[in-house]
């Protein structure tokens, strides 16, 4: 049975947190709805990227700007299977909204599973929602957590998750796969096939959206993932790039978060993995010069493994000379790397639309990360059912 969530969104919530669950949950065939008070459909939200850089407290900066598909003031909770509250710095005022309120006592009143990450709880704690239940969040919504009567769960790590009843509770964005597994959990879902080992090939600067987001969906289906990047090391760290659309000729850059290596480039035994995926951004213009990243990109190619390749990213497909005779498509910029490389061109048209050509696929930018997840999904036999 098909399920609907309803995203609680405002200005100055947190890249990741409302992003990621948006895309996974779409990419599992999940009807999403973002709303906003005082917004209707159509309409953006300001986001930030908030991370730990060594300081006392995380950093700001701005992020992309998140596209809003319903109107807050048209929604009717009883239509909706679960709430998912995203953190950052829009809870603070909308746990002063009465309509935000009442919406999230109409979820907890009916049992319904309710997921908030981060500052998020600030919501729940003014709803009065949680009391008597084990949670989690960010360290500094402790006191207000608990002077609402939850029962208070230390992070040891901000990974952090906890579920209690119908409420899914996590410390930051960095324990999304297991918030968003345990979201769909509790939403009655059940994943095969994500016996899988898929490897992400990074570089400086690519786009944020297009490492995390297929990085977190497919670690929450079970996957294991890892991601690498030549000339680091596991531990190490990729900046990247957030391109955005915001009316000018070509797309904007402003600065993203920060990425973690989970292995080593150097040494790494890449035959063992069942799949390939290739961020966009500007990364891939440096490492379509890389002769071991070719070699790399070739062998997952000949085996006929799931390769998925999005944006800038077919840069490096065209380098490789894999995409001779084959169908794809890419940002359109990159269309001359493609048509040159001996590919027949695609139209990304609409920008969100994807394409697989055998073992291939391909999307042209972000907005397309649900299709593009679950085409590859499909590539390597994975499902959510409900």
């Amino acid at each position: 049975m098909a399920k609907t969530v309803l995203i609680l969104c405002g200005d100055y919530m947190e890249d990741y947190e409302v992003m990621v669950p948006f895309q996974a949950l779409l990419a599992y065939g999940i009807s999403v709805d973002a709303v906003c008070p005082g917004k209707k459909a159509g309409d953006t939200c300001r986001t930030a990227v908030h991370q730990l850089s060594g300081h006392q407290t995380y950093s700001e900066s701005r992020g992309h700007n998140f596209t809003l598909n319903a109107t807050f003031s048209e929604i009717e909770a009883s239509k909706y299977d679960g709430l998912v509250i995203p953190g950052g710095r829009a809870p603070e005022y909308l746990a002063m909204d009465e309509s935000v309120l009442a919406l999230v006592k109409k979820f907890s009143d009916s049992g319904k599973p309710i997921a908030s990450v981060c500052h998020g709880q600030l919501i729940l704690a003014a709803a009065g929602v949680g009391k008597g239940k084990r949670c989690t969040a960010f360290p500094a919504v402790k006191p207000t957590l608990l002077s609402v009567g939850c029962h208070w769960v230390e992070p040891q790590t901000m990974s952090a998750c906890v579920a209690d009843g119908n409420l899914i509770t996590a410390a930051t964005y960095i324990g999304h796969p297991e918030f968003i597994q345990l979201f769909v959990k509790a939403l009655g879902g059940a994943v095969s096939g994500s016996d899988k080992r898929i490897l992400f090939l990074c570089g400086d600067y690519m786009e944020d959206y297009e490492v995390m987001v297929p990085f977190q969906a497919l670690q929450a289906l079970g996957c294991h993932v890892d991601a690498v990047c030549p000339k680091k090391k596991s531990g190490d760290t990729c900046p990247t790039a957030i391109h955005d659309f915001e009316g000018d000729q070509t797309y904007s850059e402003k600065p993203g978060h920060d990425f973690n290596l989970t292995e080593t480039f150097e040494g790494l035994n890449y035959s063992s993995y069942d799949a390939l995926v290739i961020p966009g951004g500007r990364a891939p213009e440096y490492l379509a010069l890389d002769e071991k990243v070719l070699v790399l990109v070739k062998h997952f190619m000949e085996a006929e493994k799931p390769v998925a390749s999005i944006c800038h990213g077919q840069q490096i497909l065209s380098a490789a000379d894999v995409l001779k005779g084959r169908k794809c498509t890419a940002y359109p910029a990159v269309k001359l790397n493609v048509v040159l490389a001996g590919a027949t061109w695609l139209a990304p048209d609409p920008i969100d639309r994807c394409f697989t050509d055998g073992n291939l696929v391909t999307g042209a930018a972000w907005p397309g990360h649900p299709q593009f997840i679950s085409q590859l999904m499909t590539l390597l036999s994975i499902k959510v059912s409900f």
